[in-house]
């Protein structure tokens, strides 16, 4: 395991801690994987605001675009690991406190409704097969903690572009419990999202505004039984550059967790999620002179109900087991205009449906010495039911389609095996071996879509993704340095792509007539990964170096419609991608800077349009007024770097975040 990042300090000796708010211990089995941690200090003490932009400093973690969450379209916002190829669709679980994050019904992330500063840590756990978890890891798991610590924490920021960022932490005692409440909000005029030389009269800035607010009461029941109780809500609304491009997103979650900590360690957690999106998208005239609506995701409602348990028996003789399962059931649709005459809508439609899996898991870990084995499986039953896409006229009424599909379900397992072996004082080497799904969305089963000219149809047929992965490698911990190195081969099977299957103008099945390319999604063969990911941090006196890499290889495995993509790179898959950082902190002060690559990448399946490789230089300080008043200063991209996000069909450019400076005071308890 590794703390790439800093880790929360622990209490002070003979400190009494009556609640904690976190879940069970760490289980000796994950000392067998590869874990980085970003800690509390590091969340709050980046350049960046956006948690998303935090977690790109990990060696291997990527978005399915280079746009970060203040521009890029929140459908786009999927997130993944090691290479297993661009979808919109995260292929790494992202979990808060427990409760599964990703939309309901696309399987994107609405990074907006988490408060980077408001986190008590963030743990990247790589590869698949997360047992303990449940299913959807096929990349990784990365598990955000909420900060519980009594205190307050609060910033006030201006940035460039007429922009302005609140946050507030506030956590206190209140008898033997302790209440919490972190909230967020942030707006901007925007940047241009096409570059300069490719944009047209249509191109305009894109501002957003978001919030956030989430609370937490944690109290103990008993000596050894403690009960959190969560709240969040969100809401996230933004432009895309054109005009009829705006979109929002609001959402809101509760849940309750038992934790017991007594001779028989259990917990057990319920939860209950919502999201609702309205999006609009236009088509952009030739030489972008002018914009006219195509269509209008009024209502994508969608809703998601779990429970979790899990009960560690008190075996001992250095054996560790978890026993637990889960379930979760989701629902959703997207209510649509479209077919736009005349500046008004002539035909409306209806997709959507519901999933749900049921599975029991066992987790053991034996120590034995220097040596420590793990292993863990689990066994989920999936369902996809409900599936419908209808298409009416809106003028009479008449129906164009009315497609109901039949219900689907089957068995799957996960599996998860590893051993590492302490060598030496601070030194270890492990191996590991693995395996993991994830089930379609409701999104790429049952909703059709166009991007510009191109039209992509969809595919209830669709089969679950699996993954097939062995890693191995080493860590040294020292003192004043740890470094971790860790080569890794998966086989992504059935992967879920949007394949070319034709080429307008003309009419095509599910979508109508097309001027640009017909895709359906599809599963293809396979993706292959093979790579290395390294990370090292050097500490002496004040100061502080952290290095990370990550190598890899991927290509696409495909026969049939898709035989065109075989032998390809996944599309939105760097081969390299590096992070590096110097730290300095001392009475108060802190100062930090980023060094950032990412190397070319293509935007599209075919590998036609190849995005440039893009270096990022980002800073952040913090200078102590008083004992609690901070200045602090933050810098996105210093040098201004065009970094490409996307190249469209015309030939248009878009990019991420040019240079943002951002100066504030911040109020603080916290350590």
């Amino acid at each position: 395991m590794t703390a790439m990042f800093d880790a929360v300090p622990p209490a002070p000796a003979g400190e009494i801690i009556i609640v904690t708010g976190n879940a069970l211990p760490d289980a000796a089995s994950q000392r067998a994987y590869q874990v980085e941690t970003i800690g509390a200090r590091s969340l709050r003490n980046s350049p960046a605001h956006a948690l998303d932009q935090i977690l790109k400093q990990v060696p291997g973690l990527q978005l399915f675009r280079r746009s970060d969450s203040t521009s890029g379209h929140p459908t786009s916002q999927g997130v993944t690991l090691r290479a297993l190829g661009g979808n919109a669709s995260s292929r790494a679980l992202l979990i808060l406190d427990g409760v599964p994050q990703a939309d309901p019904f696309g399987g994107w992330v609405n990074w907006p409704a988490y408060d980077a500063a408001g986190l008590q840590e963030v743990r990247v756990l790589r590869g698949g097969g997360g047992v303990p978890y449940g299913p959807g890891a096929l990349a990784g798991v990365i598990d955000m903690t909420s900060l519980s610590s009594p205190g307050i924490d609060a910033t006030l920021e201006g940035g460039s572009r007429t922009s302005v960022r609140g946050h507030i932490y506030a956590g206190a005692p209140v008898g033997s419990s302790i209440l919490t409440i972190d909230a967020q909000g942030a707006r901007s005029n925007g940047f241009i999202p096409v570059t300069r030389g490719t944009r047209g009269p249509a191109d305009r800035a894109a501002p957003y505004s978001e919030a956030s607010l989430r609370a937490r009461w944690i109290a103990p029941l008993t000596d050894t039984i403690e009960a959190q109780l969560s709240g969040l809500a969100f809401t996230d609304e933004r432009e895309r550059g054109v005009a009829f491009t705006g979109n929002r997103t609001r959402g809101a979650d509760t849940s309750l967790r038992l934790v017991g900590r007594g001779r028989w360690q259990w917990s057990a957690l319920g939860y209950a999620q919502w999201r609702n999106l309205r999006s609009s998208f236009a088509s952009v005239s030739d030489g972008r002179l002018s914009a006219s609506q195509v269509s209008l995701q009024d209502k994508v409602p969608s809703r998601s109900l779990g429970f979790s348990g899990e009960a560690r028996p008190p075996i001992g003789h250095g054996i560790d087991l978890r026993l637990g399962g889960d379930i979760r059931f989701t629902n959703g649709e997207s209510r649509e205009l479209y077919s736009f005459v005349a500046a008004e809508p002539t035909r409306r439609r209806l997709a959507g449906g519901e999933t749900a899996t049921q599975g029991v898991f066992a987790d053991a870990a034996l120590k034995r010495g220097a040596l420590t084995l793990s292993g863990s499986a689990r066994l989920d039953h999936w369902t996809i039911s409900d599936g419908q896409l209808v298409e009416r006229l809106l003028a009479s009424g008449a129906p164009m389609r009315d497609d109901i599909y039949p219900k689907r379900s089957g068995w799957l397992p996960t599996l998860r095996a590893g051993a590492i072996v302490d060598i030496a004082e601070g030194m270890s080497v492990r191996a590991a071996a693995y395996r993991g799904w994830r089930l379609p969305t409701l999104n790429e089963l049952f909703r059709p879509f166009r991007a510009g000219a191109d039209a992509t149809a969809a595919n209830a047929e669709l089969k679950p993704e699996t993954v097939s992965g062995v890693e191995a490698g080493f860590d040294i911990r020292r003192d004043a340095f740890d470094i971790s190195v860790t080569a890794f081969a998966n086989r992504l099977e059935d992967a879920i792509a949007n394949v070319t299957l034709g080429r307008g103008p003309g009419t095509f099945t599910g979508v109508g007539f097309v001027a640009g390319d017909y895709r359906q999604r599809q599963n293809i063969d396979a993706i292959k990964v093979r790579g290395v990911e390294a990370s090292g941090t050097v500490h002496r006196g004040a100061w502080s170096l952290r290095l990370g890499a990550s190598l890899t290889n991927a290509k696409v495995v495909a026969t049939g419609p898709a035989s065109s993509l075989d032998g390809l790179r996944p599309a939105q898959t760097p081969r390299i991608a590096m992070s590096g950082a110097v730290n300095w902190e001392k009475d108060g002060r802190t100062f930090s800077l980023q060094l950032s690559h990412v190397g070319s990448q293509f935007d599209d399946d075919q590998n036609l349009r190849k995005l440039r490789p893009a270096t990022t230089v980002e800073a952040f300080a913090a200078w102590p007024i008083s004992s609690r008043v901070q200045l602090i200063v933050r810098g996105q991209n210093l040098l201004d770097k065009t970094i490409q996000a996307s190249i469209n069909d015309d030939g248009s450019v878009e990019r991420a975040t040019p240079r943002t400076m951002w100066l504030g005071l911040r109020l603080t308890s916290l350590p």
